[in-house]
């Protein structure tokens, strides 16, 4: 009775050291690393106690984690946040200390504290969450662990990367929090097959336009930069996407420049996809270039700045790829431009980009597009093998109307469907791949379409496939090939007969006649042998005896023999040729600068009659190459030019 009555007294008295004393070993250990001072921190002798007690009894820790788990709310609701710090670094502790064994039984503890932090109203607290977050995600567990939900921690850390708090500075650290948040998230679940995909859509389009937001931002002076750091995390997310994630992972970047406006200006969304070419495996990268496509198509009815930020992105793209290859569909890149370029015409002579006719978009808007698909066709080019090139040009060329094949060569779209091809053209490397008969012949019949256009077009196209050595513009001695003097043995007879109708064309200007002395100057250079220059006189012989073409043109025509055989005789024929090509030279001299524009010279009134010691002489440059080189061919020589229609040689 005496013993009974003491302990109620006990009881009744309040005696905490009695009371404390009968607690759990494991509660008394978690309590005594508090200090009475929460600003003395952690008790760091009491918490090896703590952990020698988890590692000695580990059927225990789901009981230590809970009454931690228990002490941090109660120190929440008092806010007591000093405490709040303490059991979050005594938590962290136990499960770097416990991580090889049962961090199972800490973690679902572990994640209910952070999930207490996150939801308070305090920005302090979500960065010590997110903090003991991104250590936690950093510890490689060597159990199975089982299926975890993160989407609290997608949503909350997302939430973080848009803040907006009135103090720059507590917004940027909340920011970069949320930023290193989603890093975790991605380190800890990508490569765990039991926890949760993070590639879904659900979770990406919260991440990517969560990291995107902080991409554009610039840094702030004297504080911490979100933009970094969201780099940093960008590219590690994009760098472990296997090939089965990547259309998730771009599709929202897709979707995010789209509400944004961000393809106008285009820098921003061409930064982003620098990014992401740099940072997916390279043999995913084909997966981006489908997607931009996919994504040009599903823009056709798009202000022409916003399709052609889509399409200026995608030539940079292109340039990054650096496989050889876009993938298993390449015709269909080409087809995709093709036909947004065609879309593009039809925009411009209409004044409408929509069917509706309500959106109206300018002739200079619809160039400025057509110009980044010709630029973007070109970089793509650039990256496939020369065997590749030659197909797509014959691809392309079977998209454009063709005198006497294709019925629609009329067309006022024509002329625009063509300027397309130039810079394909200029990407081939071997005369003989890139210009097989069935691409040149076609080409070629562009010299005598009426549009005079089209025609200089075709001239330049010309010069820019044989001067492969960028001889238009300095024209120096250049060795010919085996391979090029087959490409001219083949098709000399051709080039020489649109040249020849080219000089007789009335709509050609002094731009045409200057293209054609380029073009004669680099067929000299690159393709010179002893019976190309041969046939070049003789074509310069026939072209300077027109007398049915107007006074422009016929002195267009004297200009062109003036200028070409001033040059040629300067390349290798011997000296008394050059001689006669000089005397006969100032004559025409003024005419030949008229023509060019390099001065103001009237044109004769009237007919233009030329004197015969004006014009070149065929049998004193005759003799002038016997005795060289050149006798073997004096025969050939003394035959007048007449235009072939074929590749064959005149016989005699």
């Amino acid at each position: 009775m005496f013993l009974k009555s003491c302990v109620c007294v006990c009881a009744f008295a309040g005696l905490c050291g009695c009371c404390w004393a009968l607690r759990p070993r494991y509660k008394r250990l978690v309590d005594n690393i508090f200090p009475e001072d929460p600003e003395e921190g952690l008790v760091k002798a009491n918490m090896e106690k703590l952990t020698f007690f988890a590692l000695s009894a580990p059927e225990k820790l789901d009981r230590i984690a809970a009454y931690l788990s228990e002490r941090l709310t109660r120190e929440l609701n008092r806010h007591r946040y000093g405490y709040v710090c303490i059991a979050m670094e005594a938590m962290e502790q136990l499960l770097l200390a416990c991580h090889c064994q049962s961090i199972n039984v800490l973690v679902e503890s572990f994640l209910s504290m952070l999930r207490l932090l996150l939801e308070a109203d305090r920005p302090h607290l979500h960065i010590l969450a997110t903090s003991s977050f991104v250590k936690f995600a950093n510890i490689e567990e060597d159990t199975p662990s089982y299926h975890r939900s993160y989407d609290f921690f997608v949503r909350r850390f997302s939430e973080m990367c848009h803040s907006e708090h009135e103090d720059v500075d507590t917004q940027n650290k909340i920011r970069v929090s949320g930023i290193r948040g989603l890093q975790g998230v991605v380190r800890k679940t990508v490569d765990d097959e039991l926890q949760v995909n993070i590639w879904e859509p659900r979770h990406m389009e919260q991440i990517v336009p969560a990291l995107l937001v902080n991409l554009q931002r610039h840094t702030q002076a004297g504080g911490e930069s979100p933009t970094e750091q969201t780099e940093v995390c960008f590219r590690e997310l994009l760098g472990r996407a296997a090939y089965g994630h990547i259309t998730n992972a771009v599709r929202p970047v897709l979707m995010h420049l789209d509400s944004h406006g961000l393809w106008e200006g285009r820098s921003f969304a061409a930064q982003c996809f620098q990014i992401i070419m740099y940072s997916i495996q390279s043999q995913h990268s084909h997966l981006v270039i489908q997607q931009l496509l996919g994504h040009l198509d599903a823009n056709s009815r798009s202000p022409a700045s916003v399709r052609a930020g889509i399409v200026e992105v995608l030539s940079e793209a292109a340039v990054i790829e650096a496989s050889g290859s876009v993938g298993p569909t390449v015709l269909e890149v080409f087809n995709t431009l093709l036909r947004q370029l065609r879309q593009s015409v039809d925009y411009q002579l209409t004044g409408y980009y929509d069917d509706a006719a309500k959106h109206k978009t300018t002739s200079a808007e619809e160039k400025t597009l057509q110009d980044a698909v010709i630029k973007t066709i070109g970089s793509f080019a650039n990256t496939l093998p020369v065997y590749q090139r030659s197909e797509v040009m014959l691809f392309i060329m079977g998209k454009i109307p063709v005198p006497g094949i294709y019925p629609a060569l009329g067309s006022p779209n024509a002329g625009y469907h063509f300027k397309m091809i130039q810079v394909m053209l200029l990407k081939s490397s071997n005369l003989l791949t890139a210009l097989p008969s069935s691409f040149l012949e076609p080409l070629l019949s562009f010299t005598l379409m009426e549009d005079p256009e089209i025609r200089l077009l075709v001239l330049s196209i010309l010069t820019s496939l044989i001067d492969r050595c960028h001889n238009a513009a300095r024209v120096p001695a250049a060795r010919c090939s085996r391979q090029d003097n087959l490409f001219i043995r083949k098709h000399a007879q051709r080039l020489y007969r649109h040249v020849y109708l080219t000089c007789r064309e009335e709509s050609s200007g002094r731009g045409h006649y200057q293209a054609l002395v380029t073009l004669l100057a680099v067929l000299s250079v690159e393709l010179a042998n002893e019976e190309v220059v041969v046939d070049l006189i003789r074509l310069v012989l026939a072209l300077q005896v027109h007398a049915d073409l107007s006074v422009l043109n016929r002195c267009g025509v004297h200009a062109v023999c003036a200028a070409f055989l001033n040059l040629l005789s300067q390349l290798g024929p011997p000296p008394p040729l050059q001689q006669h090509v000089t005397q006969v030279r100032p004559p025409v001299y003024k005419i030949m600068l008229n023509v060019f524009g390099r001065v103001c010279v009237r044109l004769p009134e009237g007919e233009l009659n030329v004197d015969e010691a004006c014009l070149f002489d065929q049998s004193r440059m005759c003799e002038a190459l016997t005795g060289s080189s050149y006798s073997a061919h004096i025969e050939r020589f003394n035959t007048p030019y007449t235009p072939q229609l074929t590749g064959t040689r005149n016989t005699h």
